[in-house]
């Protein structure tokens, strides 16, 4: 007989303890493989898929899209051994539950911390009890949704229950005489302690009655519903209406996001930015004319072997290494704890990528000792993966200085917040046509803004400006680069 193995969402490593479902890559149903990808995650860092380390028959899962679980939690259940198919998934050669003695193989391949070297115990199923079997069975969702609204209940009282106090489901069982909730996530417990459903009345619709957060959602649209009718039967007077009531109502109708994910990492390194670093800003406007005009001599050889051609922001990141080099104190983050400024050997270089989901920052590793056309392959490589989603964790971390280029968005300039635990951003606006005074006399020059946000704990304005200066010294003359190359 085929064994059913519980397979949890395990550790994504960072120190991350939770991650959004984003896509189900499986079905129940699915014959999988070993170490096959079965579902898409987001954590705070990045989207991964999640390989599966045993092979069988997809039995259940559990996550709606758009749910958070935590690490630990159990994301499905697979049938492995011999008959039903798990066989086949598993494949003869690989391996996915062995043969006679009910041993399971699986490849423990899978992320960090999670061990799959022995089988996985599985779910305890709730039986039932001379109590349970005893009491009124609990009210399905299904139940609920057509029970609230009904117009042929008693008169409903006006007055809106306590937000703490439970919502009792008409027809359902008493409190007293349930038995266990089968209720796995934390955070169905959580949505429905907000929003105040009793969970001991629904019955899930998942494996063994197991209850899903659509089913809370459903029974969560049926209460409001069946409130909507109450506020219709029980008319307050118009001047009843207060202020505060309409702004309620308002809030409750607001469309509310979420800040979780990606989304909520950055959230909470903006906010911790603000709070524990005293930035400054300074900014200047530089001539970019020759810096325009060495990148086209650099693209324009006619070479098929002279590689890709060169970007403007690979141009600037090279500028930004070398200006690090001069004035160290900007490459370098604060330990509180220690009361010390850490000044770092390497420039991991992050750059600000927008992608449909957000805003992130890929870091291009050692910086300090890739030439333009190195640091450029490898922006080029990293905006792809963030614009599909493949970025890693260890690709999104780790940066000690961030180039932020906001010129593609049409802005001229910026006062960027610091990248949470660095010490400074380059900030780099549109190069536009602008009349400038050149040689004494006034012409169209390509001009840009540059404007440098510094935490003013590593160092003085005096130096904050030095570099600034310095960068603005290479975008008018590249030629003051070649002292460093």
């Amino acid at each position: 007989m085929p064994q059913v193995l519980e397979f949890k969402l395990p550790d994504l490593g960072e120190g991350l303890t939770e991650a959004e479902i984003v896509r189900w890559l499986v079905e129940v149903g699915d014959v999988v493989a070993i170490d096959q990808p079965v579902v898409e995650v987001e954590t705070a860092k990045a989207m991964v898929e999640v390989p599966c380390p045993y092979g069988g028959v997809v039995t259940a899962r559990f996550g709606e899209e758009g749910s958070e679980l935590p690490v630990g939690a159990p994301l499905l259940t697979v049938a492995v051994g011999s008959g039903g198919g798990a066989d086949e998934g598993a494949g003869s050669g690989s391996g996915g539950a062995g043969s006679g003695a009910g041993e399971v193989e699986s490849s423990g391949n899978v992320l960090v911390g999670y061990g799959t070297g022995a089988p996985v115990a599985r779910r305890r199923r709730v039986r039932p009890t001379a109590l349970t079997a005893a009491a009124p069975a609990r009210v399905p969702v299904a139940a609920v949704q057509a029970a609230a609204p009904a117009p042929a209940a008693a008169p409903v009282s006006a007055a809106a229950p306590a937000a703490s106090a439970p919502v009792s489901v008409p027809g359902a069982a008493p409190d007293a005489v349930l038995g266990p909730v089968a209720v796995v996530s934390p955070l169905v417990r959580k949505l429905a302690r907000q929003h105040g459903v009793d969970l001991r009345q629904l019955v899930g619709s998942g494996p063994d009655g197991l209850i899903l957060r659509a089913d809370v959602e459903s029974a969560i649209r049926a209460l409001e519903e069946g409130a909507g009718v109450a506020s219709l039967t029980a008319v307050p007077r118009p001047e009843a209406v207060t202020e505060s009531a309409s702004g309620a109502v308002a809030r409750q109708s607001a469309h509310r996001i979420p800040l979780r994910g990606v989304r909520g990492a950055v959230a909470d390194k903006l906010a911790r930015s603000r709070r524990e670093i005293p930035d400054a800003t300074c900014w200047v406007d530089a001539d970019a004319t020759e810096l325009m005009a060495a990148r086209a001599a650099m693209n324009s050889t006619g070479d098929p072997a002279a590689g890709p051609k060169v970007s403007v922001l690979a141009l600037l990141a090279r500028i930004c290494t070398a200006a690090l080099a001069r004035f160290p104190e900007l490459n370098s983050t604060v330990d509180l704890e220690a009361r010390e400024i850490v000044r770092l050997p390497e420039v991991h270089l992050g750059f600000a990528a927008q992608t449909e989901r957000c805003l992130v920052v890929p870091v291009v590793r050692d910086a300090q000792a890739r030439n333009a056309e190195s640091i450029g392959a490898e922006i080029a490589r990293l905006t792809e993966a963030a614009r599909a989603g493949r970025l890693t964790p260890a690709e999104l971390t780790g940066g000690t200085f961030t180039l932020n280029n906001y010129g593609v968005f049409g802005v001229d300039g910026s006062t960027p917040i610091i990248n949470h635990p660095e010490a400074a951003m380059l900030g780099v606006g549109r190069i536009v046509p602008k009349p400038w005074v050149h040689q004494g006399e006034l012409a169209v020059r390509q001009v840009v803004q540059l404007s440098l946000t510094f935490d003013h704990r590593v160092c003085d304005g005096g130096t904050a400006g030095g570099f600034l200066r310095y960068i603005a010294d290479c975008v008018e003359q590249p030629a003051v680069l070649l002292r460093t190359l």
